[in-house]
């Protein structure tokens, strides 16, 4: 009997060593932990454009002039403001969304919170990779239509293409382009898999946490 009551006091003691938590206490800290991630998209976003304007002014120049003197410069122009345009929007949202979630104050509003989030950073990712796929589609069949001009131009920029026979630029000059622009789509779709696919996936499992907890 001593060593029953022996056993039966260390395990009381182990009890009181760990506190149990509460209902309120696993809500407070889910909310903490969504309100966190959600600043993250926040925050990576506004990243994300500051990136994206650094390396549009790293384009050479000599690419700018090729694009001026093919036609392009105003119908980039239109295409930057709207592009910059909806990613504001998507800034705003994402911190409109990590306001909200802070003063979350229901299990039920912070789960419906996490999935109004959780579809916004999805239409950010299908919108900016969409548009890179429909604008990379769109420029080059353009380029197709200006090919003999845009043969002038590359050659008079380029010493690589002064080499390049006429007739063997357009398959030299798109297969070079189809290679370059897989690489940057599926590099752009790497990105966003491991930076929101990341913090999407931690936002699923504070999810499912709070859809047990209100069982």
């Amino acid at each position: 009997m001593d060593e029953l009551e022996l056993l039966k006091k260390q395990w009381q003691t182990r009890e009181q060593e760990f506190p149990k938590l509460s209902y309120q206490d696993i809500y407070k800290m889910l909310l903490k932990k969504s309100s966190s991630i959600v600043k993250w998209i926040f925050l990576i976003s506004i990243g994300e454009i500051v990136l994206w304007t650094v390396l549009a002014f790293l384009v050479p120049e000599s690419s700018r002039e090729i694009n001026n003197g093919i036609g392009l410069k105003i119908t980039f122009m239109i295409i930057n403001i709207f592009h910059y345009a909806v990613f504001v929007v998507f800034i705003l949202l994402f911190y409109k969304n990590y306001r909200t979630i802070r003063v979350t104050d229901s299990i039920k509003e912070l789960m419906g919170n996490i999935l109004k989030t959780r579809r916004t950073v999805k239409y950010f990712v299908i919108y900016n990779v969409g548009v890179s796929v429909l604008l990379f589609i769109g420029v080059n069949m353009f380029y197709y239509t200006k090919k003999d001009q845009l043969y002038e131009l590359m050659t008079s920029t380029y010493e690589g293409y002064s080499a390049i026979p006429p007739e063997s630029f357009t398959s030299v000059f798109f297969l070079s382009q189809l290679i370059g622009g897989v690489i940057i789509i599926g590099l752009l779709l790497l990105f966003y898999r491991l930076i929101y696919g990341i913090l999407l996936r931690r936002l699923k499992r504070n999810y499912n946490e709070l859809e047990k907890m209100e069982i």
